[in-house]
């Protein structure tokens, strides 16, 4: 019986989805972080539940030649791939994928999705950092302990240096308020828009004061705005430009390398004829497909802020028609198209698609899905709802949009 404090000798079998690698002790399951698939280590029971164990590698018996010595601590800001080779990530990333369809979904891919590479620093364009004792940082892995932002090399030099002169002036103007801090920049970083979450409400000369921190273009607390609490990106799609506005609040893919790619996909994927874009944020793909395939695209949004910007970078081109509702409730009331080419693009959060917006989406009888997803467990699970109700999956790729990190973007191709 494995008991926490207990040190034991493990070989490393293969990766889990969350960060950790299986390895197994006496039969029992063990998820070990800080390993590597094929190594040797002696890891250190963290805690034990009924059917798996938790572990965190103590010494490496035999290290893996994909071993390589982090940049940072790997349990600051979600590191936890940080010890590993980049290359290996990736590879891995592609193994849990197709573990997740196989064992969730009970699914085959027609192929192993090639996993685009992204540089691994300043990649982060959004991030929500904490405070404690008007220090601004990370929270290092399962705990509220506060760890340096800059040694993550997640966020760009200057977006470190905008932070470290706004914690001077928590100090400095003995602001204990500030919980939180959601940080929004553009691709080049030529914008920067904070939102604060705050304890109670702080003096307006005071989040001014904040405002004016050297770097920041906007700035939002409850009840106050100063600046352009929006950021705007402007990228070239196939020869075509395109300008997104989106307010600090508002979703949008967080990798500044990979952005311009992963929308290009998408936007190939599509069939001609128009497109549902559901849960379509600030309108990435649906702006997108408008704008370079000259497809019309009814863009769903609900939640307040994203769909204000869709309102306005929709009005940018023509063919996308924006509706403010709920998925479900926009599903509820679409009769099924009798055009067999039309496209439905799906983008929902990490939780996935309810199983009434997935019914609903497959109900309008779409010749194509196009599934954008960021956690593999979620995409698996609503894939195998998907071909059970006549789709079949024509390809899978992913982009790593988070580089050191266990997490990997997914879009699969759905066909009926």
């Amino acid at each position: 019986m494995l008991t926490p404090g207990q040190l034991v000798p493990l070989a490393i079998d293969k990766p889990a989805a969350g960060g950790r690698m299986i390895a197994r002790f006496d039969g029992q399951v063990v998820l070990v972080a800080g390993a590597i698939p094929g190594e040797r280590v002696v890891a250190r029971i963290e805690r034990v539940s009924k059917r798996v164990a938790y572990a965190q590698t103590a010494t490496v018996e035999d290290a893996s030649p994909d071993r390589r010595q982090p940049s940072a601590d790997p349990e600051c800001g979600g590191a936890l791939f940080g010890h590993i080779a980049y290359e290996r990530q990736r590879a891995i990333k592609r193994e849990v994928i197709v573990d997740a369809f196989a064992r969730i979904g009970r699914l085959t891919l027609p192929s192993p999705p090639v996993v685009a590479p992204s540089r691994e620093d300043g990649y982060r364009m959004r991030a929500r950092l904490h405070v404690r004792g008007r220090r601004v940082g990370f929270f290092r892995e399962a705990t509220h302990d506060l760890c340096a932002v800059r040694g993550t090399q997640q966020l760009l030099p200057e977006s470190c240096d905008v932070l470290d002169r706004l914690e001077a002036t928590l100090r400095s103007l003995g602001i204990d308020a500030v919980r939180e801090i959601e940080l929004s920049e553009n691709v080049d970083a030529s914008e920067r828009a904070i939102a604060l979450d705050v304890d109670n409400a702080i003096e307006a000369r005071a989040s001014e004061r904040l405002a004016a921190t050297d770097g920041l273009t906007g700035l939002v607390a409850p009840g106050q705005s100063h600046g352009r609490p929006q950021v705007t990106d402007r990228m070239e799609i196939d020869s075509r430009p395109l300008e997104l506005q989106r307010h600090v609040h508002a979703f949008f893919q967080g990798n500044r390398y990979l952005l311009r790619d992963l929308v290009a996909h998408v936007v190939s994927q599509l069939h001609d004829g128009p497109a549902i874009d559901l849960y379509a944020g600030v309108g990435l793909f649906a702006v997108a497909a408008a704008a370079t395939r000259a497809i019309p695209v009814t863009a769903v949004e609900g939640d307040r802020y994203a769909a204000a910007d869709l309102d306005v970078n929709a009005a940018r081109v023509s063919g996308v028609h924006a509706v403010h509702q709920s998925v479900e409730a926009f599903i509820t009331g679409l009769r099924v198209w009798p055009d067999a080419q039309r496209t439905v693009i799906v983008d929902p959060p990490r939780t996935g698609m309810s199983r009434e917006a997935l019914d609903g989406a497959a109900a309008i009888g779409a010749a194509r899905i196009v599934y954008v997803s960021c956690d593999v467990a979620t995409l698996a699970r609503d894939a195998r709802r998907l071909v059970d109700v006549g789709y079949t999956i024509q390809r899978a790729d992913a982009f790593d949009l988070f580089p050191n990190t266990p997490h990997v973007e997914t879009v699969v191709i759905f066909d009926r």
